[in-house]
């Protein structure tokens, strides 16, 4: 059986990937489809011997369930979203299956090995299909999966690859939401968030050879002893050979090693990685047979700690303010589709106006966006796709009515439960030794007002818990209805995240006064309960338009976001358990078309594409004024 964790393994370890050419066509169908056309492959040497990138040009046609070739082909690019690259509404607005094909050459020398696909995902399912074969299938749209191909590869040749994706939302599935069918018997995706239903391959593809005895899983926890530290690490593998640890520093020299697949690695003088400062050691894995590598995984790893004392959090011991922003994979023309050019700018934007933290909401991001916060020294909260546990879209708007859902109190709240702990569980094998990853957050703006609530969270939460070999924090984003007197869920966090919208959701405009006296009304009633935890807050400000000035001010104009931030920044100032700021949104995004939106939500303090409004550098003024370890005690 399948060690659970190997598909995590089998990752690749650079930033970059190859850029293909668009071919774009007419698409005659809604009940249109997508595959990919063969393509020129390069070889590149993974942690785990060959592999090969998968071509990267998906296509649009007619519906067609034939295993020996797709026709009519439309080239797109992979990884992209495929709603934002044609001109009409209804490839954009597609819900359905689609498919992708292509031909793929496995090596000659390849026989004898263990050959994968890895897909970094399909959103938001999947069935594989190799050579006329299904040999997997997959739940989920944010995190990888691998089909085994071993068998049935035609080897010192090219093989069909076929993909079934689809994009379809229910109640029972993360992220959450429905499927509407308009009179012509199109469907389209009702969702019960508020950001696009971007779907298609959005992260890369690769073929994987692997030797038959290999490392499927790596764990690490770590200790500060003084000037030293203890790295705590379990491995995994396929076979009974011994296993060997080496650590590197940064300059290549061998600092500590280790025999055997569980054990503890004492780095003596070591350098942390801190907050903005990071330093990375090279885990270098090694099963051995004598002297002959069996198998060989490397890993880039900043040894730090984490811990939630009082009402602080601490990175290495030290108190640490978070200054950031929620963010989102969205860019234009390729929607939520990895690229490493947005990637770079988004990191050096918030290194400019000064931030240290962000939240991957609503779900995981492409694993290269995680080595870059491990290189650049940010710290991540992790963010499962649990959102939409609120029977609206627009959840925000009525959250502050305190409408009561009883969203985990439905028949299929048991399947929606297996599929939340499955995501976890895949998110924690990929991202855990991760240091920039500081924090798990479970759920996004769920319904926290009835009893059932709180038996569904304690079984997220204590998994989580079970997972987790570093023991970090767990959390989750507070809906504006879930005040103190009615949330039944927060004391199973470790650090509480609220989203609140005073002055904008809340009496936004001329009463912002008002917006500021209600929301210090709440802060009291939050400082009474849960004084002694931190908080921070993972959602505030409000919609800008960044062509609008207006003085005086109004809603919309960029003066008005200014003062909407200033007033939650002066509520913040106040309380000593705030320990964390994180402005919705980073960059303006795109969002389901509505009367609250103007071609997608516009609270971003930098436009979509990537360009300051006024409020970035009000931002960047605060946070480089704040110390790393402001108001700690």
């Amino acid at each position: 059986m399948e060690h659970p964790n190997r598909c995590a393994m089998l990752r690749r370890k650079s930033l970059y990937y190859l850029r293909y050419k668009i071919k774009h066509a007419e698409v005659n169908d809604y009940e249109s489809i997508l595959f990919i056309p063969k393509e020129q492959r390069e070889q590149t040497r993974s942690p785990f011997g060959r592999h090969v990138e998968i071509p990267a040009r998906p296509q649009f046609l007619r519906r067609s369930r034939r295993m020996d070739g797709l026709p009519a082909p439309d080239e797109v690019p992979v990884p992209a979203s495929f709603a934002d690259l044609y001109t009409d509404k209804q490839t954009r607005e597609f819900c359905g299956d689609f498919w992708y094909e292509t031909e793929v050459f496995v090596p000659d020398e390849w026989q004898g090995k263990e050959v994968d696909i890895r897909f970094g995902s399909v959103t938001h399912r999947a069935t594989v299909y190799f050579n006329g074969v299904e040999v997997t299938t997959h739940e989920g749209g944010f995190l990888p999966f691998c089909a085994r191909i071993t068998e049935i590869a035609h080897y010192g040749a090219y093989n069909k690859l076929v993909v079934m994706g689809n994009n379809e939302l229910s109640e029972t599935t993360i992220p959450c939401g429905a499927v509407a069918t308009l009179p012509s018997g199109r469907k389209i995706a009702k969702p019960y968030f508020d950001f696009y239903n971007y779907s298609g391959i959005q992260r890369p593809v690769w073929l994987i050879a692997t030797p038959k005895e290999s490392i499927v899983d790596f764990s690490v926890a770590h200790a500060i002893e003084g000037t030293d530290a203890v790295v705590t690490y379990s491995t995994v593998t396929t076979g009974e050979h011994d296993v060997t640890v080496t650590v590197k520093d940064e300059d290549g020299n061998t600092v500590a090693a280790s025999t055997g697949k569980d054990g503890a690695i004492k780095i003596p003088n070591v350098r942390l990685w801190k907050v903005r400062d990071a330093y990375l050691y090279q885990f270098i894995v090694r099963i051995m047979d004598g002297n002959t590598v069996v198998d060989e995984y490397e890993e880039e790893i900043g040894v730090r700690t984490v811990a939630v004392e009082k009402n602080n959090i601490l990175i290495n011991g030290e108190p640490v303010y978070l200054k950031g922003f929620g963010k989102h994979e969205d860019s234009d023309i390729i929607g939520r589709g990895f690229s490493a050019g947005v990637m770079k700018r988004d990191f050096e934007l918030m290194k400019w106006i000064g931030a240290n933290s962000f939240r991957t909401s609503h779900y995981p991001y492409s694993e290269e966006v995680y080595q870059m916060a491990d290189r650049e020294g940010f710290l991540v909260t992790d963010e499962v796709p649990a959102v939409g546990m609120f029977p609206s879209l627009m959840n925000f708007a009525e959250a502050s009515t305190g409408k009561d859902t009883a969203f985990f109190a439905r028949e299929s709240t048991p399947d929606l439960l297996k599929t939340h702990l499955q995501q976890v569980e895949e998110m924690i094998a990929r991202d855990k030794n991760h240091a920039c990853v500081f924090a798990w957050s479970l759920l996004n703006e769920p319904d926290t007002l009835d009893e059932s609530a709180t038996r569904y969270f304690e079984q997220v939460f204590n998994r989580c818990r079970e997972l987790d070999p570093q023991k970090r924090p767990r959390t989750f984003s507070l809906l504006m209805n879930s005040v103190p007197s009615k949330c039944k869920c927060y004391q199973l966090s470790d650090f509480l995240s609220l989203n609140r919208y005073f002055g904008w959701y809340v009496m936004g405009g001329a009463d912002i006064e008002t917006a500021e006296k209600m929301f210090r009304e709440e802060m009291d009633q939050w400082a009474e309960l849960v004084g002694d935890r931190p908080m921070i807050f993972t959602e505030y400000g409000g919609d800008t338009n960044g062509g609008i000035d207006k003085l005086p001010s109004v809603m919309w104009s960029q003066e008005y976001q200014i003062e909407c931030l200033e007033m939650c920044h002066r509520v913040f100032d106040s309380y000593s358990f705030v320990k964390g700021e994180q402005i919705w949104n980073f960059a303006d995004f795109q969002t389901t078309e509505g009367i609250m939106r103007m071609d997608g939500n516009k609270k971003g303090v930098f436009t979509r594409q990537r360009q300051p409004k006024r409020a970035a550098y009000y931002c960047k003024q605060r946070w480089e004024s704040l110390p790393l370890n402001y108001k700690s005690e």
